[in-house]
């Protein structure tokens, strides 16, 4: 038996080289032990997109990412179609007084504030919003597809 300490943030070499072999032995893992399903959602399968309306990404998914937020609200918290349109997910969730910014000692996608989309087979099935911060990363809000709750979308949000 070989045990290596591999730093992970920033990400040396060797957690690089390893990270995808690592990832396997997680997975089968949290499916043995935990009794995952092997479609939960991979780290392929999330993106992180910056919340602004300049972005293609972010502009491209915005009805998606609405529209889940409004199921969510209506099936999770019981809330009535106007209390989650369009016009109150923007306050919510895509109004920050953050402002972007890209430091050149800070991470590649820059300060300020994301949504971090899970997609599946196509479409988005969570969304983690996030802020991150030159010391920290703050889970502002995730919402989900409730049809999708038995993947446990809030924990693996939480662990990613």
């Amino acid at each position: 038996l070989k045990v290596r300490v591999v730093r992970s943030s920033p990400p040396s070499s060797q957690f690089k080289a390893t990270f995808q072999e690592s990832y396997q032995v997680y997975k089968r893992y949290q499916m043995v032990i935990h009794k995952d399903p092997p479609d939960k959602p991979t780290i392929n399968q999330v993106r992180l997109v910056p919340v602004s309306f300049e972005d293609p990404q972010f502009k491209s998914s915005f009805n998606q990412s609405a529209t889940l937020f409004a199921k969510y609200q209506m099936a999770i918290h019981k809330d009535t179609p106007s209390d989650c349109g369009e016009n109150e997910f923007t306050r919510f969730l895509c109004d920050s007084p953050l402002e972007a910014e890209n430091s050149p000692n800070g991470p590649e996608c820059g300060y300020g504030s994301f949504h971090q989309q899970y997609w599946l087979d196509g479409k988005i099935i969570a969304v983690g919003v996030i802020d991150i911060l030159p010391y920290c990363v703050s889970s502002v809000y995730l919402y989900y597809d409730p049809d999708y709750s038995f993947l446990s979308l809030g924990v693996y949000s939480a662990l990613r």
